[in-house]
């Protein structure tokens, strides 16, 4: 459904995409990861005709998105970082428009405007100005803005930003209900625990390259199956924390922002016995202690390095 070759974008001495190959299958669920400014959104907007590549093939469903953005764009729903909705419109006439904008005739722009609305349970507040709306509320509008074209392909750029747990967890609902439904789908997220729960596929794009793909697990699989993740009941004892875990399990250990201490282990009993023995004749008294199959978190920090090592810090 999706087929990019070769993708490279360049603002000047700046190549914000330097070669992306991407390949998304009919039906599928493709995240996007990666660190602010490795070329997310600049993918994103030569997918979806916004922008012109430098270099290199983009094909949606059959369709050149240089050759024939018409094509492409009848064929994809678009949801950006920001909410693109007319605050002096009511949500129903916000999706209105878009559906005339599709070229659809007035009462099937009706029809789907009020879809939409009972889909993202905005229908109480659908004739109500959108400057009247909550963040969520708003968010949920320009999602289902993005849906009244019915689309074979919806690209969602960060759309759970800034959203409460709450919202969040009933876009994931909706979300999966529309690939249930044959929709397919691609979306940047800076939640790991998103793609995690969403997708079928992940593409790590670090620096205008894509750097690793595959699933969750397969991913996961990459750390080595096992990490050991440990926290000092004092924060000042976190470096010497990370040096002895780092020295008894032999592989590189990493600080995280929680203020515990995480690394892979190939022999997860005897690693905490030796690490906890180890932490003890050290006088390092230990908040949590444990073995946990690795997060996507710890991946993405590994394929980037975003987080300090012991010897760094």
């Amino acid at each position: 459904m999706i087929h990019a070759r070769g993708i490279e974008v360049s603002f000047g001495s700046v190549k914000a995409l330097d070669g992306v190959d991407l390949l998304v299958a009919d039906g599928e669920v493709r995240a996007l990861l990666g660190p602010n400014g490795a070329g997310k959104t600049t993918l994103v907007s030569v997918l979806t005709t916004l922008l012109t590549p430098t270099a290199g093939t983009a094909v949606i469903d059959g369709f050149d998105v240089c050759n024939q953005p018409n094509e492409v764009r009848s064929r994809i729903g678009l949801a950006g970082q920001y909410a693109a909705v007319d605050n002096l419109l009511t949500g129903r006439e916000n999706l209105e428009i878009v559906g005339r904008l599709y070229q659809l005739p007035k009462a099937v722009a009706k029809k789907r405007a009020s879809e939409a609305l009972e889909r993202l349970s905005l229908t109480d507040a659908g004739d109500r100005l959108v400057r009247t709306y909550s963040g969520g509320m708003r968010r949920r509008l320009d999602l289902g803005a993005s849906l009244v074209g019915r689309p074979k392909v919806l690209v969602l750029d960060e759309p759970t930003t800034g959203l409460d747990p709450r919202t969040r967890i009933e876009l994931w609902e909706f979300l999966r209900e529309l690939v249930d439904e044959g929709a397919t789908v691609l979306l940047t997220t800076q939640y790991l625990e998103e793609a995690d729960e969403l997708a079928d596929e992940i593409s790590v794009i670090e620096s205008g390259r894509v750097i690793a793909e595959g699933t969750a697990d397969e991913l996961k699989q990459r750390m080595g199956g096992d990490v050991l993740v440990a926290a000092p009941v004092d924060r000042n004892s976190l470096i010497a924390l990370c040096e002895i875990v780092a020295t008894v399990t032999g592989n590189e250990a990493r600080l995280t922002d929680s203020g515990s201490v995480s690394a892979p282990v190939n022999n997860k009993v005897d690693s905490l016995v030796r690490v906890a023995a180890e932490l003890d004749r050290a006088g390092i008294e230990l908040a949590e202690i444990a073995i946990q199959r690795p997060s996507l978190d710890d991946v993405f920090l590994s394929l980037t390095g975003d987080a300090p090592t012991v010897e760094e810090s």
